[in-house]
């Protein structure tokens, strides 16, 4: 990272360092993070995923865990055949493997992890608990992993360090203790190991964040550190100008604000938990996105501010969404009309993505996945309620957003887009630009997406 990118800073000289599920699958990926970890002393806070797959068609190991703790019904829900017995079985084997190839002194993690997974806790108590595991059994065998290997390592548990969280068990939040708490870890020079993905209530029982919440124990422990840098570990070397599965020269971008990565990820770029970021921006610290397998790769720094070097920096690609466009006479004159459509939506539990507007229309962006059961049902309500003259859907959309700060006040790039797939015949469904002016959206046919993200490409940032 450019040290210019941390002027003016009163900084720590804490970094945090997470690492994804992919970073610590297994012995030799775990000895990756210990030599990034040792690199640099000031990365004296590790926060750490469960181990990742092996395979790409494998489950997850935090679903084999909820499997187990919904006594089968996780992946029978899914349509796939594993039962509780074979959940256990791989759960227990994953954890002794790591800990027969890193040679860590076992001398109650197996036999820990074994009573753990009798507990007799139940309904969303008994998931979260489970559920956390993975996280929980992974930092204890690196902390001691890194010990072994004659690091000033420690294991530091959410209930040691009161990491506090709120009552909603499975979709849980810090509450403002959480950041005073925490604090301790600065204590001393050692480096603590901190599972990600859950906290402790009030009273001390296990809840966990929404999945990929590793990343928001990070944030939140960065912020209260008041990190010099938060460092997010993974199988990629940054953030991509576009999709390298779609465009092979596909480029990482050096720099992003805030708001660009949060523009980028809400419309397709999986980068990670989007919360995770809100705790770094209030405090505006720097998160550095890197690659555990090729750690001097330069990645991608995300920032408070930077100085727009492009019109668009990148292009997010959201595929199958459905458009919901409904018709009403002067419904822009109708106070509440929003307001009730979107209610009918959350109640459905149908996440919008946008909503452009006119004088008698408005359009609704969802995942034509959460209609799959449900349009029949939506419909039927919408028009009980709201009364609209007409209502169509169009499916098998795909959303291409170019995104950039460059954008602001510059609206040349979407006549160039819009040209340029005019001129290959891409039929256009939509077309809106964001408040912000950081970004606008085109909708086509998911048949002809990727065809049309590389005209965007060339067009617009190669």
């Amino acid at each position: 990272m450019d040290e210019t990118d941390l002027a003016d800073r009163n900084t720590t000289d804490i970094v945090v360092s997470k690492f994804g599920g992919s970073s610590v699958a297994n012995a030799t990926q775990i000895e990756k993070v210990r030599k990034i970890v040792a690199a640099d002393a000031r990365r004296r806070i590790v926060v750490v995923s469960a181990p990742g797959r092996l395979r790409p068609d494998e489950e997850k190991l935090t679903d084999h865990l909820i499997n187990i703790a919904t006594g089968g019904e996780h992946f029978r829900d899914q349509r796939i055949p594993v039962s509780v017995a074979e959940s256990r079985k791989t759960v227990t084997e994953r954890f002794a493997s790591i800990i027969k190839d890193l040679e860590v002194v076992d001398d109650e993690l197996l036999s820990s992890l074994e009573a753990d997974l009798n507990t007799q806790l139940s309904g969303q108590r008994r998931i979260a608990f489970l559920a956390s595991r993975g996280e929980h059994y992974n930092a204890r065998i690196i902390a001691r992993y890194f010990a072994k290997c004659g690091m000033q390592a420690a294991v530091r548990l959410p209930e040691d360090i009161g990491l506090q969280v709120t009552n909603r068990y499975l979709d849980t939040e810090v509450t403002e203790a959480a950041f005073s708490n925490t604090l301790s870890l600065t204590e001393g020079d050692m480096v603590s190991v901190v599972p990600g993905y859950y906290g402790v209530t009030e009273s001390g029982e296990v809840a966990v964040f929404s999945r990929g919440g590793s990343d928001l124990t990070g944030g939140v422990i960065a912020n209260a550190v008041d990190a010099d840098c938060y460092e997010n570990w993974t199988d990629v070397s940054g953030v991509f100008e576009v999709d390298p599965r779609v465009i092979e020269n596909a480029r990482t971008i050096p720099r992003l604000t805030f708001k660009e990565i949060r523009l980028l990820s809400s419309k397709g770029f999986n980068v990670f938990h989007l919360n995770a970021m809100k705790p770094c921006w209030e405090r505006k610290i720097p998160i550095h996105i890197g690659n555990t397998n090729r750690p001097s790769d330069p990645g991608t720094v995300i920032l408070s501010e930077r100085v727009p070097e492009e019109g668009v920096v990148g292009i997010a690609q959201l595929n199958y969404v459905a458009y919901i466009n409904i018709e009403k006479y002067q419904l822009g004159e109708e106070i509440g009309f929003t307001a009730k459509l979107l209610t009918i939506f959350q109640d459905f539990n149908i996440q919008s993505y946008h909503y452009p507007t006119d004088k008698d229309d408005i359009s609704v962006v969802v995942d034509q996945n959460d209609l799959t059961g449900t349009i029949n049902d939506l419909r039927r309500r919408i028009e009980a309620e709201l009364k609209p003259d007409s209502m169509d859907v169009v499916y098998n959309l795909s959303i291409l957003t170019p995104v950039g700060m460059g954008l602001r006040g510059n609206s040349y790039p979407i006549v160039e887009a819009l040209s340029a797939l005019s001129r290959q015949h891409i039929p256009i469904k939509m077309i809106d630009q964001s408040p912000s002016q950081m970004c606008f959206h085109i909708g086509v046919p998911s048949a002809v997406a990727d065809a049309a993200l590389k005209i965007l490409y060339e067009q617009l940032i190669a």
